[in-house]
């Protein structure tokens, strides 16, 4: 595992986007139009911002996978960051879908703790590279890393066929939203 280089950003969008493109949270956040693709990717390029800011941005070594981390305990209101989610409720979710998106991401946060975590935002392996345990090594590296800090992971997916992979890794599903779709929230715990 290494830190992502700024030279890296395009290649971690094109992986979350192709990784992503079906994932029903992600769509539920994207306004479904013609624009779709597009918006995906500014969603992806908007997350790599905001975790290279106040975060951490990982690839593996083969450069087939990579992982968004924000540290919420670390999030401030800048500039930039006030710049990146004007343009996400304008380029991404759509000015009349704001409130509902704003309300699923108050309901997740409800359940965060109030000391320090790692929030896994993203992680994904190009498509082509899957089942080749390209994603548990990386997935393994983080939880060595902020198992040492002292920090739990916390997460969320509304991929069915993850969880079982998350529970692999020590994690548990702590909680479900029902969305449009299931949400699980899942933690790893120190």
């Amino acid at each position: 595992m290494k830190r992502a280089e700024s030279n890296q950003e395009e290649l971690i969008v094109d992986i979350l986007a192709e990784s992503f493109d079906s994932n029903k949270s992600v769509n539920y956040v994207v306004k479904q139009d013609s624009k779709r693709t597009s918006r995906i990717r500014d969603l992806m390029r908007y997350s790599y911002n905001v975790c290279n800011a106040f975060g951490e941005v990982w690839m593996s070594n083969d450069n087939q996978a990579c992982a968004l981390i924000l540290f919420p305990d670390k999030k401030k209101t800048t500039l930039s960051a006030i710049l990146w989610d004007i343009n996400l409720a304008f380029s991404v979710i759509g000015v009349g879908r704001v409130g509902p998106v704003l309300k699923r991401e108050a309901q997740i946060k409800s359940h965060h703790p109030k000391e320090p975590f790692a929030y896994l935002w993203f992680i994904g392996v190009k498509p082509s590279s899957q089942n080749r345990q390209i994603g548990s090594s990386l997935l393994k590296e983080l939880i060595d890393r902020y198992s040492s800090q002292g920090r739990p992971i916390y997460l969320e997916t509304s991929v069915d066929r993850n969880t079982p992979w998350y529970k692999k890794h020590g994690f548990e599903i702590f909680k479900t939203l029902q969305l449009t779709y299931t949400l699980y929230l899942l933690r790893r715990r120190c």
